[in-house]
C-alpha cells in the first residue's frame, strides 16, 4: 500500500491563499461584480452601451445622460419561492459610464429587446473624423 502525502505538502500555501481572498478589501472585488454586466464600442458615428438586464421591464429602469456621464438605474423584482441557488441578483442597480467624448444629446436613443439594452450616443459633429482634400499647386 502506497501513502501518497504530496497533496498536504501545499495545504499551507492554499490555506494563506485562502485567507488572503477572504482579507482582500471589497471595492477591490467591485469590477467583477458590477451588475449589469456592459459592453462599450463606437464607431466613427456612435458610441454604443449594450447591457445585459433580462426580467426587467422599461418601466423598472431610468437612463440620465450629463454633459459626460451615463446614467443607467432600475431595480430587478425578486422572484418569488424557495431557493436552492440564486445567481441572478435582483434589487436595484446602477452603473455609471463616462464619457470620454462629446455626443449629440437630443439624438440618444435607447432600445430593450431580449433583455438587452442598447443605448445609441451620437457623437457630436465637432469630433467626428474628417476628410481633408490636398492641394495640388
Amino acid at each position: 500500500m502506497v501513502l501518497d502525502f504530496n497533496t498536504l505538502y501545499s495545504f499551507p500555501d492554499r490555506f494563506d491563499r485562502l485567507m488572503q481572498e477572504f482579507l482582500q478589501p471589497v471595492h477591490g472585488e467591485s469590477r467583477r461584480m458590477a451588475y449589469p454586466p456592459l459592453n462599450i464600442s463606437e464607431d466613427d458615428e456612435n458610441v454604443y452601451v449594450r447591457a445585459e438586464i433580462p426580467g426587467v421591464e422599461i418601466t423598472d429602469m431610468e437612463i440620465t445622460l450629463t454633459d459626460k456621464t451615463l446614467v443607467i438605474k432600475g431595480e430587478r423584482k425578486p422572484e418569488q419561492g424557495k431557493y436552492f441557488r440564486q445567481e441572478r441578483p435582483a434589487g436595484q442597480f446602477q452603473r455609471v459610464v463616462q464619457l470620454n467624448v462629446q455626443v449629440d444629446r437630443d439624438a440618444v436613443k435607447a432600445a430593450l429587446t431580449d433583455g438587452i439594452l442598447v443605448v445609441t450616443l451620437p457623437k457630436t459633429e465637432d469630433i467626428k473624423p474628417r476628410r481633408v482634400s490636398i492641394d495640388v499647386g
